[in-house]
């Protein structure tokens, strides 16, 4: 029988697929892309370029500012030191920053846990942020808690949930206290060399400036072209944003969340950090929900925990499913990138590929094998994809930005001929698709609801004939 891992491999194909077409439509300079299940690695890619400026193709080693990632790790520090009976999630911060009890602050007071939560009412960034625009260096040690002292308390504890960098950099702070090293320093020792991540750090290290991509501008305003952004250290904010990394590498990371697996943390911390500690409701509608350094968010029926990071010009995110060990890590190189969209649209994918949407009759004995009906077609409507996922054909609209309400079961009618599975819907469900094929056998062309589509090449050179101009050039996505 085949494993769900095995399945997910065999869907890689696929995927990378699906996720060409959608770095391709979105415009987005380059993404790279990991996926683990099972404690392997099942899919790693990487689209698109580097550096705009270069053109140099983007490779699955190149690292990125992975920014807010580094909350993860922080907090896995803390719980490994309270495993180690070495801090207390209930500790004042001030006790492992005495600054703050120097200064007189309601801020001393603050427990690590609130912190980790975001629940300890602190500034954000500070009032003179404008390192997030790189017009400014990061703050320093000193700068930090100038911040926290300067602000105060700007909402009471536990009030709401108040996402604070300045809160992470203070728990940053407080784990080189209980250490006695630099918190990157403390990073390696304790999770870094433990999973063999080689191609994460801390913070900028101008030494592998060479690796990174550049991050780049957003399109505002009906912009075409994008500026590349540069980078730099983080200061004591490192803890809350300064970590670089690979997809490869966050979902390995990401793996060791995976309940059962002890390599960082025991399960009972592990329950701590993903356990619930704040849904966050704005104006009246959820937007978020948190635990302790992890976000919490349901894709289908799973329940997965993470983060995201943003960083200028770079925008990341890495789920886990710490109950099945499913690790989805997307990283962009523009601050506009859609990273949490295609990691949602892979989880998708994924469980199409493992749970058929609903079952249609088998093929008929001697019919062609799945993969001989599969492709991809262009019409004026759009792009459909008749993909193999898990032995079956599934039509799969790819640029579409969530590909589950577009994706349909598709049943093996004759060599000829597929048929849409009978749901309820506003497409053509139910209906016949008739397939052209060439002399060797390879699908050209299919009708859809009555409407052709063709192969991409050929659908772009007859459609100046649909529109009355000339045929364009692909352009940079081609």
């Amino acid at each position: 029988m085949t494993t769900r891992t095995e399945t997910i491999r065999a869907a890689g194909g696929y995927l990378r697929s699906w996720l060409d077409a959608q770095v391709r439509h979105r415009r987005v300079p380059g993404v790279q892309v990991a996926v683990r299940h099972g404690g392997e690695l099942v899919l790693s890619a990487a689209f698109g370029v580097a550096d705009v400026s270069t053109a140099a193709p983007l490779t699955p080693e190149h690292l990125f500012r992975v920014a807010s990632h580094s909350k993860t790790f922080t907090a896995t520090l803390v719980l490994q030191l309270v495993e180690a009976g070495r801090m207390r999630l209930d500790d004042p911060i001030g006790v492992h920053v005495p600054e703050l009890e120097a200064g007189a602050s309601p801020v001393a007071r603050v427990t690590v846990r609130e912190l980790l939560g975001h629940q300890a009412g602190v500034t954000r960034d500070g009032a003179d942020a404008d390192f997030w625009q790189l017009e400014q260096p990061f703050p320093d040690r000193a700068g930090v808690i100038a911040a926290a002292l300067r602000a105060g308390p700007v909402l009471r504890r536990n009030e709401h949930f108040k996402y604070s960098n300045v809160g992470y950099a203070l728990v940053g702070l407080a784990i080189e206290a209980v250490t006695g090293v630099p918190y990157a320093q403390a990073v390696r020792r304790g999770i870094l060399e433990p999973l063999g991540l080689t191609r994460t750090g801390a913070d900028h290290e101008p030494a592998r400036a060479d690796e990174h991509v550049s991050g780049h501008t957003g399109l505002l305003l009906g912009e075409e072209t994008r500026e590349p952004l540069g980078s730099g250290g983080t200061g004591a904010f490192a803890a809350a944003t300064g970590f670089f990394s690979t997809a490869e590498d966050l979902a390995l990371y990401g793996s060791a969340h995976v309940l059962g697996d002890d390599r960082l943390l025991g399960d009972d911390a592990k329950r701590v950090m993903q356990r619930l500690e704040s849904v966050v409701t704005a104006y009246g509608t959820e937007v978020g929900r948190y635990g302790l350094g992890l976000a919490l968010t349901t894709v289908g029926e799973r329940q997965l925990v993470g983060h995201s990071g943003g960083w200028p010009g770079q925008i990341t995110v890495t789920f886990v499913d710490p109950a099945d060990g499913l690790v989805v890590s997307v990283l962009t190189n523009a601050i506009d990138g859609p990273a949490e969209e295609l990691a949602t649209g892979l989880v998708k994918l994924v469980d199409v590929a493992l749970h058929p949407r609903t079952e249609v009759p088998a093929a008929p004995p001697g019919s062609p094998p799945p993969s001989s009906s599969t492709g991809r077609f262009a019409g004026l409507w759009g792009v459909v994809d008749v993909a193999e996922l898990a032995g079956r054909l599934v039509l799969v609209r790819p640029t579409w930005p969530d590909p589950l309400p577009g994706v349909e079961e598709l049943q093996v009618v004759d060599a000829g001929t597929l048929r849409v599975a009978p749901q309820p819907g506003f497409g053509p469900a139910g209906e016949l698709v008739p397939l052209e094929r060439d002399a060797a056998g390879r699908v050209v062309s299919l009708r859809l609801g009555g409407v052709t589509y063709r192969q991409v090449e050929e659908f772009r050179r007859r459609r100046a004939s649909m529109t009355g101009g000339p045929a364009p050039s692909p352009g940079l996505w081609g």
